[in-house]
């Protein structure tokens, strides 16, 4: 008899959504009444890479965001899958990290059983079936670049599973700035720092137009030698210096009135507690 699973045992494993019917139920009861239902925070990021003569290069800002709070100033996206590839992600940062963790994960054992290097397009398929087992739950967008035995690849995933295999791409709450920069000035067969100067002002065009994005630039250069990660490659926001005191002297603003008003007690009641 094969064993079955009780609706009360805890799930062992992956995401869990069991809590989305009964959000939507709520969801619907509160517009019955009239109330409003919280409203999802918004993410911020900049990200987006290109292939370049010898490889893939990929950006991205360095600023998480809390609804309108800056949570981390010196946030790492661009994340580890192989040696020969790299991950970028945007949306929420948790859901980016987890599955960019797993999917190194899978890959790393899947090199470990073939005994060859993983290939950028098997990264690409095991992360989009991923992102559609989950109609979107994940909310990470991400951006998957490297080399293999086939040259230079990148992939951009969207939540929902979807893919697109193109030169060069961007995704975040800044992609409208940043894949205008891109579109007008990307060429094929570039040298790496030819790729890496318009890399740096697509991302720095995403984080002037988008409150969600700044703090600089990091930047991930991928070629058949290996990856090397370039963090802190720019910086776009400095503390600025304080050109003079504002401190004012006492009399400096003028008080028009002034009113006092005394308050007496007239009852005290003092209850003591039991702590028996």
């Amino acid at each position: 008899m094969l064993p079955t699973l009780s609706r009360f045992e805890p799930q062992q494993g992956g995401f869990n959504f069991e809590n989305c019917a009964r959000n939507n139920n709520l969801e619907a009861q509160c517009s019955s009444l009239g109330l409003n239902p919280p409203k999802a925070r918004k993410t911020g990021t900049t990200i987006a890479g290109l292939v370049f003569r010898d490889g893939v290069i990929l950006g991205a800002d360095r600023r998480a965001t809390d609804d309108m709070v800056v949570a981390d100033k010196n946030c790492a996206k661009i994340h580890y899958i192989t040696d020969n590839i790299y991950c970028c992600g945007a949306g929420v940062a948790a859901d980016a990290e987890y599955v960019t963790q797993l999917l190194s994960s899978n890959m790393n054992l899947h090199a470990l059983s073939t005994g060859r290097q993983v290939r950028v397009c098997a990264a690409n398929r095991m992360l989009k079936q991923l992102m559609y087992r989950y109609q979107g739950h994940v909310g990470a967008s991400i951006i998957t670049g490297g080399v293999d035995v086939q040259g230079p690849h990148l992939y951009s995933v969207h939540p929902h599973g979807s893919t697109d295999k193109t030169p060069y791409t961007a995704l975040g709450s800044g992609q409208a700035a940043a894949i205008a920069v891109l579109e007008d000035r990307f060429k094929p067969n570039m040298t790496v720092e030819e790729a890496k100067k318009l890399v740096t002002d697509a991302i720095t065009a995403g984080i002037i137009c988008d409150l969600g994005s700044g703090s600089g630039v990091d930047l991930c250069v991928i070629t058949r030698e290996g990856a090397k990660v370039l963090r802190g490659y720019t910086e776009t926001e400095s503390k600025g210096k304080r050109l003079r005191s504002y401190r004012y002297a006492r009399g400096t603003t003028p008080v028009l009135s002034e009113t006092i008003i005394h308050y007496e007690v007239v009852e005290e009641t003092v209850q003591v507690m039991e702590t028996e």
